[in-house]
């Protein structure tokens, strides 16, 4: 199966539509209740809902979801039957399999409750209608890429006694969502050297995106919280909440990451654990949802970042 551990929980939907062709004459037999082998609908009702809780079981590459609502709506035309079923769950990955699966089974339930008395039966269409939740849902297109600068805040990579890795990950990380690294430094953990760093990416370069990272532990060392509180305008503890939150899952030690984040003029600013899988991980917690704000920001006029501030 497809590794999903390192996707989000976002709220899923999906509708899936199946008709089955019938007689013109088996249409009063169903509305009457006079099919020898009970409620057709309510039958395929409990169909769709068993079917849609039990995808995994039947699809060998779908995973184990919990299935948090299921809804099956019947249509009877003058010759079809028109099942219409919308499955919800809160997970990692989505339900159209589960929607597909259900309309798909209710269909072949009502197909056999009525095999017997029309031979005329033929499932025409199953197609899905509509799906919503996960990244895709969130990202938006766009033309020109915005601009990031990276700040490393490590002693031993600064006095060269070992590469910065942490850097080029966030480089590739940022890629992926059309952002580009203009500006690049790596500076020990000084309060004055991050400050000044973050300054200059941020008032001169006028960069949109700015990352520190390392710095944000517990160690006597890790100041990078120190420095760059008193820069921001306005802080955004969201952004820190859904790192902490997205690595506590994968790792105990996350907790104790002091991560801030904020804006400062037009600048989005973010501070990241230092290790190269932390900054990987943490760049997943905060994109797409990120892009939101740089929008924001691009869009707005100087009077208007201020009035994002305020």
């Amino acid at each position: 199966m497809r590794d999903v551990s390192s996707k989000k929980h976002t709220l899923r939907t999906a509708r899936a539509q199946a008709t089955l062709r019938v007689s013109p004459s088996t249409i009063p037999l169903i509305r009457e209740g006079r099919i020898d082998k009970g409620d057709v609908l309510e039958s395929s009702k409990v169909a769709a809902i068993w079917a849609a809780k039990n995808t995994a079981g039947i699809l060998p590459y779908c995973h184990p979801i919990p299935v948090e609502h299921v809804r099956a709506d019947f249509e009877l035309g003058e010759d079809s039957i028109q099942v219409t079923v919308e499955v919800k769950s809160i997970y990692k990955t989505g339900v159209e399999m589960e929607a597909l699966t259900a309309a798909s089974v209710a269909a072949l339930n009502a197909y056999d409750m009525l095999k017997p008395i029309d031979e005329a039966l033929r499932i025409e269409s199953v197609e899905l209608i509509e799906k919503t939740g996960g990244k895709s849902s969130f990202l938006r297109p766009k033309t020109e890429s915005y601009r990031a600068g990276i700040v490393v805040a490590s002693d031993r990579a600064a006095t060269g006694q070992y590469e910065d890795l942490s850097g080029p990950a966030a480089e590739e990380r940022l890629l992926e969502f059309n952002i580009r690294t203009q500006s690049y430094t790596v500076v020990q953990d000084e309060v004055e050297a991050i400050r000044q760093s973050v300054v200059s990416m941020s008032d001169a370069e006028k960069l949109d995106i700015i990352l520190i990272i390392g710095g944000t532990g517990v160690a006597p060392r890790d100041v990078t919280p120190e420095a760059v509180s008193p820069l921001l305008q306005v802080e955004l503890p969201g952004i820190a909440e859904a790192i902490r939150s997205y690595g506590a899952e994968r790792n105990p030690y996350a907790i104790l990451s002091r991560s801030l984040a904020g804006i400062r003029g037009k600048s989005l600013i973010v501070c990241l654990p230092g290790s190269p899988h932390a900054v990987r991980e943490s760049l997943l917690a905060v994109f797409p949802a990120a892009l939101h704000v740089l929008d924001l920001l691009q869009e707005a006029s100087p009077e208007g970042a201020s009035a994002l501030h305020g």
